[in-house]
């Protein structure tokens, strides 16, 4: 396993090297910033099969070993024949001398004023340049054909060698997160192995002495613990190799000895919960004790407390996320600061979430100074142009109104009251892998 290299500057260093840096009052973008720009990749290289290859990351650029196509082919059934045959003022017929089906080559040649009859994926004869769907043709015969005027040009319906991709050249980039298309490609090269970076391995667990697991009786004053599983999904969707610790008693000596064992065993370790200003709140204590973490208040509603950094335990360092304990703010901690972080820490590439527009269907109220998270639902309006509306109430413990939603409401640090019909960015939870 590899770990973050013991001899990177501390989270400490690096901050204190900022302009401007309060951590009691950090607005979004600069936290976001420092975030990117302390994690460091986790090295680690393996050769799956692309049947297992599904949103994993690339770990080096795959090279083209052939041109594809790999031959002019045609990209319709019908005709194929030399374009300069087409008269400019007439409809053109040709003699048929043949047939080439796909799979098989011709043996014959085509002279000028002759076509061959051609059907999708066939290799062109030599000379052949042009092909007349068969839907456009008249006269159809076993001995001849007309292509009306006009019904196509030179070149028309002929895919030519390399087109799609040429031999020798990057088929795909390093740091990209393989899709569907992408193992369908790496098949059309002939690849059945690829190298992808290893999974990331991510413990996580919740704190709390008033959290119980699924099963439990709920004493007076508890709650079924909901965090775990949400981060759950969330670290799922993103393909890294999970290790659940549990709920964790908000006492120190089981606090470090969760966040010991999360650390000799994980790249990075998430918690909820134990972040914010609590009598029994022990987990920034022993966070701090462990290694160099820092504890944000972040200019933004919800998710305001927030611990990041590194910590450190028989010389294995992870990198560590300490998530707020409410759920929702959890989720908004999770998507727009930890979640970029794990795919950098992945070695992906050009990951970030994509931001939308939409027009809000109704006024929002909003304070200059912070950034906030509203969950919303988007939908489209008669012409087709995206609208959203919030869910109600944006508490940072209505779970529900995040199941509710389907996006996000991004709304900016110096952004004001919104008015119904303004365009709002919006994140998409479909794009939230």
């Amino acid at each position: 396993m590899t770990h973050p290299a013991l001899t990177q500057p501390t989270l400490t260093q690096f901050v204190n090297n900022l302009a401007d840096y309060d951590p009691n009052a950090l607005p979004v973008a600069q936290a976001q910033r420092i975030v990117k720009d302390f994690v460091q990749p986790i090295l680690g290289i393996e050769t799956v099969p692309i049947w297992q290859a599904l949103d994993r990351v690339l770990a080096a650029d795959v090279i083209s070993p052939i041109s594809v196509p790999a031959h002019n082919n045609s990209a319709m059934d019908g005709f194929a024949f030399q374009g300069a045959d087409l008269a400019a003022d007439a409809g053109t017929t040709l003699a048929v001398v043949g047939t080439v089906y796909a799979g098989r080559a011709f043996d014959g040649t085509v002279a000028r004023g002759e076509c061959v009859r051609i059907m999708t994926g066939a290799v062109m004869p030599a000379g052949c340049d042009t092909v007349v769907p068969q839907e456009f043709t008249q006269d159809a015969s076993d001995t001849a054909v007309t292509v009306p005027q006009g019904v196509v040009r030179t070149g028309d319906n002929c895919r030519l060698m390399g087109e799609d991709l040429q031999e020798g050249r990057a088929a795909l980039a390093q740091g990209r997160i393989l899709r569907p298309a992408d193992l369908g490609l790496l098949a059309s090269l002939g690849i059945g192995q690829i190298m992808v970076q290893r999974r990331l391995r991510v413990a996580f667990f919740s704190t709390g002495d008033e959290l119980r697991s699924l099963g439990d009786d709920l004493d007076p004053g508890c709650i079924y613990d909901s965090n775990r599983y949400t981060v759950f999904g969330m670290l799922t969707r993103l393909g890294c190799e999970l290790i659940d610790m549990g709920v964790v008693k908000d006492d120190p000596a089981s606090l470090e000895a969760a966040l010991r064992s999360a650390c000799a065993n994980a790249d990075a370790v998430i918690t909820s919960g134990g972040v914010s200003v609590g009598a029994a709140d022990y987990t920034k204590q022993v966070m701090a004790q462990l290694g160099d973490v820092t504890f944000w208040k972040i200019g933004m509603r919800p998710g305001r407390p927030m611990a990041f950094g590194t910590i450190t335990s028989k010389g294995k360092r992870a990198y560590l996320f300490g998530l707020p304990g409410n759920p929702v703010a959890v989720m908004v901690t999770f998507y727009f600061f930890a979640r970029d972080a794990l795919m950098r820490m992945m070695g992906a590439q050009n990951a970030a979430l994509p931001v939308l527009r939409a027009a809000s269907q109704t006024d929002i109220r909003k304070k200059p100074g912070r950034t906030e998270y509203q969950r919303g639902v988007l939908s489209t309006d008669s012409g087709g142009s995206p609208l959203v509306r919030i869910t109600g109430s944006q508490g940072s413990g209505v779970l529900r109104s995040m199941s509710e939603a389907n996006c996000m409401v991004v709304l900016r640090h110096e952004q004001g009251n919104v008015q119904a019909g303004d365009l709002v960015d919006i994140v998409v939870f479909d794009g939230l892998t």
